[in-house]
């Protein structure tokens, strides 16, 4: 990543727009962790987009090496007879690394600590209309049935002790903003920058009512499946999104110059940086917890959840870390020319996955209700603070 050559910059952003009924991704949990111990004979279930599927599960922090394990960070890379090799079906489950699903071994419902058999149903890429069941006019994805279809597909022989919701992030244009705000920076100066946040803070609040429409109309469906096994006795969360960059004054490149890119992989405007962090999370976080106190379900708000650990964060720096700990738990912005691929750009890494997965572990330990999850600086992935909102 460290000095590219600047005359691929516009193929590259070129490259990330393009980029931005099948077997069940199983697990048995772990246990321990969160208190509460858990029963391993009942499950835990994640349906949803990119965000909880496992994207990006790949990386174990970010590094400027290239060649071999990349510094460490790549889990994909195994040695034979002297050379390096790179498999991601080592990281992305039971064929969702040819197809695009993304579904990682360490996804957040992998990484609960609770003592239940985790199920992965989630899609990269998916937008509420991949939930519905096909019946009443979900939309397939990548080859996989509508998501709440393959949830009554194991909710026939399964108990299901909760159900994690991660969706809409799409349906409100997440690659396209991530794709614009890039494409500011790249092609204006420090002396006179173009900026996204005007235009896509517009798309955003034109997409926010479908977008409400489509996660009600999920977790309706997910409850029809529930229903029609006469299953009551289960608890529905939906889930917020945290953010990948963190606040311009918090950048540890400064904002003029190539470092963003040639070092860091956050090619942002401190002003759009600001914008993403402050006023498009939060507004995407409080639109959801309304949906979600709407429709009677638990909400999980994860928009502070990866502060200080965010991609260039003054806070954190390249490389694994002590087993997360001092590094970025987000992906940088690729273009999968040398490192994996364009898609997982901005996407919590395996520590981020590890990091989410035990908020969701506190929360399945925890009675019902609303919460925040936070990480303090400095801390390890299974650190967290989960807090009554």
């Amino acid at each position: 990543m460290s000095h590219r050559n600047r005359l691929f910059v516009v193929a590259g952003v070129l490259l990330l727009s393009l980029a931005l009924a099948a077997p069940i991704t199983a697990k048995p949990g772990k246990g321990g962790g969160g208190g509460g111990g858990g029963n391993p004979s009942v499950a835990v279930v994640s349906l949803g987009d990119s965000y909880i599927s496992g994207e990006a599960g790949r990386w174990a922090g970010n590094s400027l090496n290239n060649g071999g394990n990349r510094g460490g960070t790549d889990r994909a890379a195994y040695k034979s007879k002297g050379q390096w090799y790179y498999a991601a079906s080592r990281v992305y489950l039971e064929g969702t690394a040819s197809d695009g699903c993304h579904r990682s071994d360490v996804a957040d419902i992998h990484s609960t600590g609770q003592n239940v058999v985790s199920i992965n149903l989630a899609c990269s890429g998916a937008v509420t209309a991949n939930i519905p069941r096909a019946s009443q006019g979900g939309q397939s994805q990548k080859g996989w049935a509508p998501q709440a279809d393959q949830l009554a597909a194991i909710s026939a022989n399964t108990d299901i002790a909760m159900i994690v919701l991660s969706i809409g992030g799409n349906d409100l244009g997440f690659s396209d903003i991530i794709l614009d705000c890039v494409t500011e920076w790249f092609t204006s100066p420090s002396w006179w920058e173009n900026h996204c946040n005007g235009e896509q803070q517009q798309n955003v609040d034109a997409r926010m009512p479908a977008m409400k429409n489509g996660v009600r109309t999920a977790i309706d469906e997910i409850r029809a499946v529930m229903t029609a096994r006469g299953d009551s006795d289960y608890r529905l969360v939906l889930r917020s999104y945290a953010s990948p960059i963190p606040r311009g004054s918090e950048n540890r490149y400064p904002e003029s110059g190539w470092s963003r890119w040639d070092y860091g992989g956050c090619p942002t405007w401190d002003e759009d940086a600001n914008w993403a962090r402050d006023s498009l999370v939060p507004q995407i976080s409080a639109e959801l917890r309304s949906v979600a106190i709407e429709k009677g379900v638990e909400f999980l708000d994860m928009q502070d959840a990866l502060e200080d650990h965010e991609v260039c964060s003054i806070h954190a720096g390249h490389g694994p870390g002590s087993d997360g700990v001092g590094a970025e738990w987000v992906r940088w912005v690729n273009t999968g020319w040398n490192q994996g691929d364009a898609q997982e750009s901005a996407h919590p890494n395996a520590y981020g996955q590890r990091q989410a997965g035990a908020c969701i572990g506190a929360m399945f330990a925890a009675a019902p209700g609303d919460y925040a999850c936070t990480s303090p600086a400095g801390a390890s992935p299974e650190s967290v603070n989960l807090l009554p909102i």
